[in-house]
């Protein structure tokens, strides 16, 4: 027998039971499905087995590890389900691209097509799967063994993938007679899927899942048309220079020509730019441009370089933050935690920024304020601003498509630009890259060179600023005129070399370590680009340091 410690408690088990076994002894003392388990302080997957003493906890698919694996479940049993209803070797043809909202669109390439009828049998297939209750299987191989298994089986983006791992073996997980690589972990089996949905969306489908760990309703998925356009926009970019995947980037790092696909990128985002510039321009009586975006999107660096487009058509731009609008720390609004709410629109002086722009609007001279952090109290500096019939305002800030920060300003005089980093590189056809992580690894790296913020700093922040970019950035997304993409296809192999030892020094037994090892297995796939050949003007250098902007 087999002694486990579960929550101070003494329980006895049979040695080599499933872990899955023992959760399903303490699911009733949970809300939300338990995922995975933490065995001596390392995260176990429910069809591993007690080997020894030990002591366990539970991860549910309320935590961000817990939601990841069923996401990552989910996806598998699509592609076993498309499998069986299209045949061997369809899912190579198809590729989990990105996420809107609650759902996460797969594309068709080479070719492959699927009708509306097939994507519903696909559904019916997937139910049936989960009521059969499947087991997922997970087997180690050799590198070289791996490779020849799925050039077998056509996967031609997995053997790039392996080709740059520097480890001697490769974890396959097997569904039936279906086999594929996720990074990260599973669920043990089918049934674990309860909620999903699948329907048609534009030339792909579209795998609905639950979103913040909330039951699928009518209301899960809403279609968001401009994000929809602007990501499939990015993927044409990573198409025009041949980088689909990590492998492919990896392979144009090898061949010595990296520089010419940073240039080529620089160049793309450039010409985006200068277009966003022209439309301004060709708009009358456009005088505040609002740019809003979630953390780290690159929003500063942006402002700077479409100012200066802005000039070449004979405007004057002024950048203007948001953040200089903020009531005194003392007055901020505090949360349901009793925290001080920096991100509610409550921690803004709305109505003295409305009063200043519709008096600069209407010829005056305003006194700008400007926010001093230190003190936390908003100073004027006779920092004295009139517009002209040049003059345009910039403005930068997360409530900037908020029609609430700018009640009283005319539709006409106003140009609302998103900013994201809509990352659209894979690791493979089937594990895609979450924005998200490219954003949080962009923040940390920025945060530890200009705040001196520990990387576990900025994780357990991370959360935080997640949640208040939900509330008050996403659902304005669609109210932009444009939307631009920060994201460069090369930055992860960038700054994995400033992220990696940030996320070292976490120590085991920490609450950001479990998150720490992920991130720096995720990076482990790219291989490194120095940053001395990046421009200095590139997005990259608002967080890696160098650029020539003030940012």
């Amino acid at each position: 027998m087999v002694k486990v410690i579960v929550e101070g408690k003494e329980h006895l088990y049979d040695e080599g039971i499933k872990y899955e076994i023992v959760a399903k002894e303490f699911q009733k003392s949970f809300q939300d499905t338990i995922a995975l388990v933490v065995v001596n302080g390392k995260i176990r997957e429910l069809m591993k087995r007690l080997e020894k003493d030990c002591t366990i906890e539970f991860l549910t698919t309320e935590s961000s590890i817990g939601h990841k694996t069923y996401v990552r479940t989910a996806v598998m049993l699509l592609m076993k389900a498309i499998q069986d209803v299209m045949g061997q070797g369809s899912t190579n043809h198809v590729k989990v691209e990105f996420t809107i909202g609650a759902g996460y669109y797969c594309s068709f390439n080479h070719g492959f097509h699927m009708t509306d009828e097939q994507i519903g049998r696909v559904k019916e297939r997937m139910h049936e799967l989960v009521e059969a209750d499947l087991m997922i299987t997970k087997k180690s191989y050799h590198v070289d063994d791996a490779m020849a298994l799925f050039e077998k089986l056509g996967m031609q983006d997995k053997i790039k993938l392996f080709r740059y791992r520097r480890s001697s073996s490769i974890n396959v997980y097997c569904l039936g007679d279906y086999y594929d690589y996720y990074y990260g972990y599973m669920m043990p089996s089918t049934s674990y899927v309860t909620e999903f949905d699948v329907i048609p969306y534009e030339n792909g489908l579209m795998l609905v899942l639950p979103y913040n760990n909330e039951p699928l309703s009518k209301d899960t998925f809403q279609p968001r048309h401009k994000l929809f356009e602007s990501l499939v926009y990015s993927t044409r970019w990573n198409n025009q220079m041949g980088i689909d995947t990590v492998g492919d980037l990896n392979e144009k790092i090898c061949s010595g020509n990296v520089q010419d696909l940073i240039l080529v990128h620089e160049a793309l985002q450039e010409r985006r730019i200068g277009e966003i510039a022209s439309e301004i321009a060709s708009r009358k009586g456009v005088k505040f441009v609002m740019i809003a975006g979630p953390s780290s999107s690159g929003k500063t660096s942006f402002s700077h370089r479409l100012s200066i487009q802005l000039k070449t058509y004979g405007l004057k731009p002024h950048p203007i933050a948001l953040d200089n609008y903020y009531v005194d720390h003392s007055e901020t609004p505090l949360d349901e935690n009793g925290n001080p709410d920096y991100e509610c629109i409550e921690a803004l002086a709305v109505d003295l920024f409305n009063q200043d722009m519709l008096r600069l609007l209407n010829g005056e001279t305003v006194e700008m304020p400007r926010f001093n952090f230190k003190t936390g109290k908003r100073e004027y500096n006779g920092n004295m601003l009139t517009l002209g019939e040049e003059d345009i305002l910039v403005i930068e800030g997360i409530h900037g498509l908020n029609e609430k920060m700018s009640y009283s300003l005319p539709a006409e005089s106003k140009f609302k630009i998103y900013i994201s980093a809509l990352t659209s590189l894979n690791v493979d056809d089937h594990n895609r890259i979450p924005t998200t992580d490219g954003r949080l690894i962009r923040r940390m790296v920025r945060d530890a060179r200009t705040r001196g913020a520990s990387a576990q700093h900025t994780i357990r922040m991370w959360p935080s600023v997640r949640r208040g970019e939900e509330k008050y950035i996403f659902p304005y997304q669609e109210e932009a005129d444009v939307m631009f993409d920060s994201a460069l296809i090369y930055e992860l192999a960038v700054l994995k070399q400033y992220a990696e030892p940030l996320l070292f020094s976490i120590q085991k037994g920490e609450p950001e370590y479990f998150e720490a090892k992920r991130l720096l297995k995720f990076l482990e796939y790219f291989l490194t680009i120095p940053n001395d050949d990046l421009p200095n003007n590139s997005l990259c250098r608002e967080f890696v340091g160098g650029s020539i902007f003030d940012v």
